[in-house]
């Protein structure tokens, strides 16, 4: 299993750590709201290697069988091994790239607070958390777990329904026949 596992687990998390290095710095041109969707869609995409990974193991070296848990076990291990890959790719991209990415969300999330007319106490309210939310991003540790909670979810969800759909049990006629021996008294 470790095999199969450290390979998807690390193509996914390649994928989603080249799509993030990709995108990520142009957020300013891609806008925030559209940079939220391009942010899940990559999550999504570099998370497509979860089924693939589970019919592998199915066909590999379960042999066409797996029973829902064993598919759901290798899933949430290729979905761990790909969270922690973004989790790396996020703080190098946070803490060496782009070290006003709070200041420019919080800048966009006041003016949108402001354009929709939003009262002087509300506007506080979003400045006062954004800040609170630049000083848990500064913290490695909250980022970082921050960062892993993202992608986190969207796997759950992949992995349950690959499981399910991939599961695949023994037939009857796949079942070796257990013959008793007959004792001649």
């Amino acid at each position: 299993m470790k095999k199969t596992v450290l390979t998807f687990g690390l193509i996914s998390g390649a994928v989603a750590a080249l799509l993030m290095f990709s995108t990520l710095p142009f957020v300013d041109r891609i806008g925030f709201d559209h940079g939220l969707i391009v942010g899940y869609t990559t999550i999504v995409v570099s998370l497509l290697f979860v089924p693939f990974g589970i019919r592998a193991y199915r066909e590999n070296v379960g042999g066409g069988n797996i029973t829902f848990g064993r598919a759901f076990a290798v899933g949430i291990l290729i979905t761990a091994i790909s969270c922690i890959c973004y989790v790396i790719a996020w703080e190098i991209l946070y803490f060496k790239f782009l070290p006003d990415f709070c200041e420019k969300y919080s800048a966009y999330r006041v003016e949108k607070a402001r354009a929709s007319g939003a009262s002087q106490q509300m506007i506080e309210a979003t400045r006062q958390e954004m800040q609170n939310m630049k000083t848990m991003l500064d913290n490695p540790l909250i980022n970082a777990a921050m960062s892993f909670m993202e992608p986190l979810p969207v796997g759950l969800v992949i992995t349950l329904v690959s499981a399910a759909i991939l599961r695949k049990k023994p037939s009857s006629t796949d079942r070796e026949e257990v013959v008793t021996p007959a004792f001649n008294s």
